[in-house]
């Protein structure tokens, strides 16, 4: 679904993301765990076309997509839920899922009125505050409706940076459930998360950058049991992580 190959990219001269390599195959979800100012918001913004790399390749779903612009990025079906929500503050819920619509009526697959009571279906929650202003909604509920709006496109990938990001831990519980959900409909998730427990617990693989350099890559169980992980991410003893989709 998403290959990456030796890609640098960063901020006029300054260099952050260098050679990094990763991959995610169709209906997985993969984490990238890493400390603050890692890169992992760089890698994502990258991916998406909203930072032109310096270097390397960026492959989505078999089409070159290292230098195309961030709007035909996103109607090929890759969607980015970005860090700090980002919600359309002024506008009601049921606008800002209608503006996530928009890709649907460019390919001419309606108005989206039928994903929309998914979305509803999916958080109850946004149903209730259909015509609530987002500014004036909870944080997690402008996530859950940062989530429905990049839904609406229909995306084949769903990239989140950093979901978890100032919420109760239910309402952490509550996103990775749903992003759990995602995987089993179908949807591939690449989930940037600095909660590396709670990240890993849900994922398939997972990935540790570090300065800008992936600096290791394995199965999710794996990096849970990994001491080094354990140690500079994980907190010094290894506790059991609470899974919410695992059986």
């Amino acid at each position: 679904m998403l290959r990456v190959k030796n890609l640098e990219s960063g901020y006029d001269s300054i260099k952050v993301i260098r050679k990094a390599s990763i991959h995610v195959n169709h209906g997985e979800i993969v984490t990238i765990i890493g400390a603050n100012g890692a890169g992992k918001t760089t890698l994502l913004k990258t991916i998406t076309g909203l930072i032109t790399p310096q270097r390397g390749e960026i492959h989505f779903d078999g089409k070159d997509i290292t230098r195309l612009a961030t709007e035909k990025i996103a109607f090929l079906g890759c969607s980015l839920v970005p860090e700090g929500r980002q919600v359309f503050a002024p506008m009601t819920v049921r606008e800002n899922l209608i503006l996530g619509g928009y890709l649907q009526v460019k390919r001419g697959e309606g108005g989206g009125e039928e994903d929309m009571e998914k979305i509803f279906d999916l958080f109850p929650r946004l149903r209730e505050r259909e015509s609530q202003l987002a500014g004036t909604l909870s944080g997690g509920e402008q996530q859950m409706l940062a989530i429905g709006r990049a839904l609406m496109g229909r995306p084949k990938l769903i990239m989140m940076d950093e979901p978890s990001m100032g919420l109760a831990p239910l309402i952490v519980k509550d996103i990775f459930s749903i992003v759990c959900k995602l995987r089993d409909s179908g949807i591939t998730v690449l989930l940037v998360e600095q909660n590396a427990k709670a990240a890993l617990a849900i994922a398939d693989r997972g990935y540790v950058l570090e300065t800008g350099r992936v600096i290791l890559e394995e199965s999710a169980q794996e990096l849970l049991q990994n001491k080094d992980v354990q140690r500079a991410y994980l907190g010094r003893e290894k506790r059991k992580s609470a899974g919410v989709c695992r059986t």
